[in-house]
């Protein structure tokens, strides 16, 4: 399928409530950068959760890969590319895995935010390697979790040296 008729198809799939959760309730619908605005439905989610007891946010994480790994692959499916731009949950579970156990404060959350993005989008390995050799709803999933992770644990390190 091509990627405009691919965009188009992923249009008609918000119908669906397991395909509106992929495509992170439309945002990975908008034009331009639609693995930026998944992070950015992340964030918002973050800031619902971060209150929770560290123990409640990494269930509520959790949830949210498991049900990513499932929503994301059938989604990818239906629109005949394995990891279409519109499919963005793996984004928003990649930004919760970041921000686990980070400091609270807004310069953390723009900093998780520019971590995530920067590993998510150059992929370095060990990111790539999960990228190029997984596939499914596992596959669309793992690359951004690895990614979430070294951002995660780049922001406990720099937590540890400095305050935001």
């Amino acid at each position: 399928m091509k990627s405009n008729e691919a965009s188009r198809a992923a249009l008609r799939l918000l119908s669906d409530p397991g395909h509106l959760i992929a495509l992170g309730f439309g945002a990975g619908c908008l034009p331009g950068a639609p693995g930026t605005y998944g992070t950015l439905l992340g964030v918002a989610l973050y800031l619902a959760l971060h209150g929770l007891p560290l123990a409640g946010y990494l269930v509520a994480t959790a949830v949210v890969i498991v049900v990513g790994i499932a929503v994301c692959g059938r989604a990818a499916r239906r629109l005949g590319v394995d990891d279409h731009p519109s499919v963005v949950w793996d984004e928003v579970a990649g930004y919760l895995v970041t921000m686990c156990g980070a400091p609270g404060g807004w310069g953390w959350v723009l900093a998780g935010f520019l971590l995530f993005r920067l590993l998510d989008i150059a992929k370095p390995w060990p990111i790539r390697w999960f990228d190029r050799r997984l596939s499914g709803g596992p596959g669309i999933m793992a690359d951004d979790l690895v990614a979430g992770l070294l951002a995660a644990a780049m922001l406990q390190a720099f937590a540890k040296v400095t305050s935001l």
